[in-house]
């Protein structure tokens, strides 16, 4: 006869431990819900009983936290394999973190970590979901930046979610959770998370993921979520250790990143696919791909599609000090306050020449100087069939202004004597004394200008000025094409592109400009379209070499 106590083939015992119940009521054990009581003690003692129940019998287990606002104080609770944490929903189940009294712990509600509890591969968490509550870090402070003052911060997931949850005002990064295998983040909004990261520090992100974990291939789907005014980043991966292999499987689909620092950010994955977003309002750029990260290596073969990328503060994409291959496919990048495509340096080790960059069959339009700009060396690019017209809005001259019509408030400029043309000073420096805001839009005598930070109620480096004080604005760039090469490139193909302007008056002076400091090496510039620009289709002040220029409407000098 079977024992009916004795484990089945699968290390699954057929009844759950006596005493510890696979579903949990909080209130039943321990925890009160009433704002006012530490529920931090009785939380840990509950997820350490579950914790050992699922090592004895295999049954995972699951805390309900009925609707009431939890007290997480002064110490964070170290996480447990098979026990899940679910509310009644974001607003009726509320986890309020403060540390008031221990400011040395960083106090998220939940973590489990390599370096303090020895999470790896083998130990690691599994059967874990996360869903339908909120956390509430705005009472977590410190003397110094912690980066484990997250909502949540787990180490080495298997089969993990992450659901319908609302993280706010932590002080490090809201959802910081690393090397998530067969895991999925979907419907979380993380909201003015960072609060003490200064922009320079480690984390501060709404959504940050360390990948590199589980070698070639990570498989983590991130869908739906929303990142609002964060610190750094509003989500991002970031490969954790240089020389580790950049894993492959990782989507973000259908997500949208609006007043953060950069929006979405590839920091070390290879082949991400970000597809159906919307980046928006971010203050550096929209999607960034970058070696910033702590293992100083960016991205590579991902693949950007279907996106909106808006009104960024600075650049729509950029592109930096990744080796290659990378594709813009399919996107709309609109009315950003410097470029729309930008590919650049951007910190850490990787300087080699880009390969294999793709930008293809895209809408650039409204974008305040070059709709691409290429100032890093690339060999092999595809330029092919984008849309590019209008751009080059940031065509006003010079100016500025004092006395009795000029006012201030934390984020505006308002100039009842000016009479701009509309959104021509975005992305401009605005200085009053020591003073300086960036220009985001404009209208005929307002300047409205972007937040100092994610989440900051000013806009100024320094105090607001007083009214009257003078301001300055500095001259727009004189040529603002809508392809210019301002490095070597080598190879490249740039062919298919309608390029123009139909604006009155237009702004975008020529279809494609050499710098003195680009070239262009055996590349193939063929059959664009580059009439109806302000000034001219092309400028060359170097001179192509090699390659086939044919069949380019508009010039046709160059045919």
């Amino acid at each position: 006869m079977t024992d009916p106590d004795m484990p089945s083939a699968g290390g699954v015992r057929p009844h759950p431990v006596a005493g510890a119940p696979l579903m949990c009521d909080a209130r039943e054990h321990g925890l009160t819900g009433d704002g006012t009581t530490n529920d931090q003690p009785a939380f840990a003692a509950l997820v350490d009983r579950l914790g050992d129940a699922f090592a004895a019998d295999g049954r995972a287990r699951v805390i309900y936290c009925p609707p009431g606002v939890y007290s997480i104080r002064d110490s964070g609770t170290v996480w447990r394999t098979g026990v899940s944490l679910v509310g009644a929903g974001p607003g009726a189940t509320r986890f309020v973190l403060s540390n008031a009294g221990n400011r040395a712990d960083p106090t998220p509600l939940a973590f489990y970590t390599a370096k303090l509890h020895g999470a790896d591969r083998e130990r690691h968490l599994a059967y874990c979901t996360f869903a339908d509550f909120e956390i509430d870090g705005s009472g977590v402070a410190s003397a110094e930046y912690n980066p484990l003052a997250k909502g949540l911060g787990l180490q080495y997931v298997v089969r993990g979610v992450f659901r319908n949850l609302y993280i706010h005002h932590t002080a490090a990064t809201g959802l910081g959770c690393d090397f998530l295998q067969d895991t999925l983040i979907d419907g979380v909004l993380v909201v003015g998370c960072g609060r003490l990261d200064t922009g320079t520090e480690m984390g501060g992100a709404g959504i940050g993921i360390g990948i590199g974990g589980w070698g070639s291939v990570e498989r983590l789907n991130v869908i739906n979520c929303s990142a609002v005014a964060n610190a750094t980043n509003g989500i991002f991966l970031e490969l954790q250790e240089a020389g580790e292999l950049r894993p492959r499987g990782i989507r973000i689909i259908g997500c949208h990143a609006q007043g953060n620092r950069f929006g979405i950010s590839d920091w070390g994955a290879n082949g991400l696919i970000v597809s159906a977003c919307t980046m928006t309002g971010n203050l550096e750029a929209g999607f960034h791909v970058s070696a910033k990260g702590t293992s100083g290596t960016a991205g590579r073969g991902g693949i950007l599609t279907d996106c909106v990328i808006d009104g960024n503060v600075r650049d729509g994409v950029s592109i930096g000090n990744t080796p290659g291959p990378y594709t813009i496919r399919g996107n709309r990048i609109s009315g950003n306050g410097r470029y729309g495509y930008h590919q650049r340096s951007l910190g850490g080790e990787e300087a080699e020449t880009a390969r294999e960059i793709v930008i293809e069959s895209n809408d650039f339009y409204g974008n305040s100087v070059d709709a691409i700009r290429v100032d890093r060396p690339i060999n092999d690019a595809m330029l092919v069939n984008n849309r590019i017209r209008g751009n080059g809005r940031q065509c006003a001259g010079a100016a500025s202004g004092g006395g009795p019509s000029v006012r201030y408030s934390e984020k505006m400029v308002i100039d009842r004597q000016a009479t701009w043309q509309h959104d021509a000073h975005r992305g401009k420096v605005v200085k009053v004394g020591h003073r300086i805001a960036v220009v985001p839009a404009n209208t005929s005598t307002d300047l409205t200008l972007a937040p100092i930070r994610p989440d900051s109620f000013t806009a100024w480096s320094g105090d607001t000025p007083d009214p009257g004080t003078v301001y300055e604005l500095p001259d727009a760039p004189v040529t603002r094409a809508g392809i210019t090469i301002n490095a070597p490139i080598g190879s490249a193909s740039i062919r298919g592109n309608r390029i123009w302007d139909s604006q009155d008056p237009r702004t975008q002076t020529h279809g494609l400009w050499i710098t003195e400091q680009g070239s262009c090496v055996d590349c193939r510039v063929e059959d664009n379209d580059l009439a109806g620009n302000a000034e001219a289709a092309i400028r060359l002040d170097s001179p192509p070499v090699g390659g086939r220029w044919d069949r380019n409407h508009g010039d046709e000098d160059w045919d």
